[in-house]
């Protein structure tokens, strides 16, 4: 591998993972099931809920270490 495809490699690595795209997908996911949990009509929604806020909060944290740019 040559310096530059490894500099490329890495510079599509940190496009992926940028911090703001994440914190949106996992603050996404929070309010998600925030309002499965809240939703008064399906049982299976309500049951779900707090996996999905978990996974967002998780997500959330992972994703707050991830570079800005």
């Amino acid at each position: 591998m040559t310096q530059q495809s490894t500099n490329q490699n890495r510079s599509q690595l940190r496009n992926i993972f940028r911090r703001d795209r994440w914190e949106t997908i996992t603050i996404t996911a929070i309010i998600i099931g925030t309002f499965m949990l809240m939703q008064p009509f399906y049982m299976e929604l309500f049951t779900w809920s707090f996996m999905m806020i978990l996974t967002g909060t998780l997500g959330f944290v992972i994703a707050s270490h991830f570079p800005e740019e």
